[in-house]
């Protein structure tokens, strides 16, 4: 057995143990209440639904690589269910701490996975190129301070407690884009970061599933969830028709491509993020879906045409355009909506008063950009010591360095 083999069997199992110690210890002493663990405004649908999205659906949609689906699936699977639980440690702390409210368990555990979209999103970004012990590490390190910039957002921007969880897209794709851009290319020969009919159907699957959820994603902590509900739907209904539209357009032959449909009809999911609940009238929400899936097809061509290679990037799964433009986007319809909605209100009279809310939305977009992009850098500095055992350029984008193939034992 490779000796590589050995330094993943001594270090990842006991990474694992160690996180399940601390959150076991954690849960030991800080769950002793149980009346107040199990009452929460959350159902239960409304959770599973959401669980159901960040685990199966991020999973298929993963699933991008001709030879990495093991991985994409297993350890995005692996990822959130640890993220979770240090998710939970970190609100109990920030309890402690007097940052915020404790709140009941279901309530907590939504809000936890909700959260570990950041994770999943990024994972996308460096999918391939990162080994587990290596995800583990910068899922951990990106949920703090994930939650460290949602806490500056709240207590000195006002921002309200469930939109600060809404720049999780923003966050984490702009995290896993400055994450990836620490980590070598690939040499021009290797053929492995291609996909095939099977991985991109497997991918269009979880697709699927992200987009059939994303309603309940985007209303699971709002207070007004029946207009939330509504609004995401019409947003991603119109995105995914203009997704077909401007496939055939911008394609050579006419033809719809996979890859604008892969990423295209859950933009506006993420473009109407921020605004779901607030939005009054359906044509708005429907405005921002088209828009949303523009942004992210021309996005698209621009980015892998010019933005890429000049910055030596290789997000492996398109997240900057699939949810760094569309969140971008969605950023500047909120001050736009509010600029116009509080301006007819005061019949534009109390500019001062608007001047101030539009300082503190742009400030919390700003914010939650430079965290993302600053602490992402730093991150993928770290995971690139040789302490975190970084994988050579040549066994990028392939299962059979993690995972046991029985089927191609014979010979080894």
């Amino acid at each position: 057995m490779p000796s590589r083999y050995l330094n993943f069997r001594c270090s990842v199992p006991w990474l694992i143990l160690s996180l399940e110690t601390l959150f076991l210890i954690h849960f030991l002493f800080c769950f002793s209440d149980v009346c107040n663990l199990y009452s929460s405004s959350v159902s239960y649908p409304d959770f599973q639904d959401v669980n159901h999205m960040v685990i199966f659906g991020f999973g298929f949609f993963l699933m991008v690589l001709r030879r990495y689906g093991f991985s994409s699936t297993g350890l995005n699977f692996l990822l959130i269910v640890l993220g979770v639980q240090c998710s939970m440690l970190v609100e109990d702390l920030l309890v402690i701490l007097r940052v915020q409210q404790s709140e009941g368990g279901m309530a907590s555990i939504a809000k936890s996975v909700v959260s570990m979209t950041a994770v999943a999103i990024s994972t996308g970004a460096v999918l391939g190129k990162a080994n587990p012990v290596q995800l583990i590490v910068m899922s951990l390190v990106e949920l703090i301070i994930f939650y460290v910039s949602r806490c500056i957002n709240r207590r000195f921007l006002q921002v309200p407690e469930d939109l600060t969880l809404m720049h999780v897209h923003l966050f984490g794709a702009y995290f896993g884009v400055a994450v990836t851009s620490r980590f070598p290319e690939p040499p021009p020969g290797l053929d492995k970061n291609r996909s095939t009919p099977k991985s991109d159907l497997f991918s269009m699957l979880g697709t699927v599933f992200v987009w059939v959820f994303w309603p309940s994603f985007n209303s699971v902590l709002a207070e007004f969830k029946n207009q939330a509900v509504l609004n995401t739907y019409f947003a991603l209904a119109v995105s995914a028709v203009a997704a077909f539209m401007l496939s055939a357009l911008t394609s050579k032959d006419g033809k719809f491509r996979m890859t604008h449909i892969h990423s295209a009809v859950v933009a506006g999911g993420v473009t109407i993020s921020y605004t779901a609940q607030s939005i009054q009238h359906p044509w708005i929400a429907m405005i921002l879906g088209l828009l949303g899936s523009v942004i992210t097809i021309l996005g698209s061509h621009c980015l892998q045409r010019c933005f890429n290679p000049a910055f030596k990037l290789q997000d492996t799964s398109g997240v900057h355009f699939t949810f760094g433009l569309p969140a971008v986007l969605g950023a500047v319809a909120t001050v736009v909506l509010r600029v116009l909605e509080r301006g007819i209100s005061t019949q534009w009279n109390n500019l001062s008063s608007l001047g101030y809310l539009v300082f503190v939305d742009l400030g919390a977009f700003c914010q939650t950009i430079s965290t993302a992009l600053i602490t992402g850098l730093i991150t993928g500095l770290i995971l690139n010591t040789k302490l975190l055992k970084t994988v050579h350029v040549s066994k990028y984008f392939d299962d059979q360095f993690y995972w046991e193939f029985p089927h191609l034992s014979v010979g080894f």
